[in-house]
């Protein structure tokens, strides 16, 4: 795997944690770039996660849904601990983690953000998020996903 390393690989291999990253090709301008990236994956959409950061009460936290759906702000928010929740500013976003919007990892940031993980992902023996990098997936047990960022789980996907 020389040259795909990331701070989430890094992570990952660190703490010995099972894991293994598939790259694709997918435009990131892509429409339904979610479910492209499924299929050049050759895995159901909804094993595959999406990573958004949000604002809940004004403070960084990560959204970590299927791709295949859309955030649920209002779950979010509950879950967090809060009222409001919103996506955050791109550029605050890419300064929090360390990642470019299309590879923004739940994993390895630069700051850990309190993080929800839509409860979805627990139906699946392993699920797929970005690395780090857009063109790069992890796959890993969602229990240690969950784990590894501190997350709490809960249903934010709109459904």
């Amino acid at each position: 795997m020389a040259g795909q390393g990331t701070p989430a690989t890094a992570l990952l291999t660190r703490r010995k944690i099972a894991h293994s990253a598939h790259p694709y090709d997918v435009s990131p301008d892509a429409p339904n770039y979610g479910a492209l990236v499924a299929a050049a994956l050759g895995v159901p959409p909804a094993r595959v996660f999406k990573s958004l950061v949000t604002e809940v009460d004004g403070r960084l936290t990560v959204a970590v849904v299927p791709v295949t759906g859309e955030l649920d702000l209002k779950a979010l928010a509950a879950a967090a601990g809060g009222k409001r929740a919103a996506m955050a500013d791109r550029t605050v976003a890419e300064r929090a983690t360390g990642y470019v919007r299309g590879g923004i990892s739940p994993l390895g940031q630069r700051k850990r953000l309190p993080t929800v993980v839509d409860a979805s992902a627990l139906e699946h023996p392993t699920v797929y998020v970005s690395a780090g990098r857009r063109g790069l997936q992890l796959q890993l047990a969602p229990a240690d996903l969950v784990a590894l960022t501190g997350a709490v789980t809960a249903p934010i996907a709109a459904r």
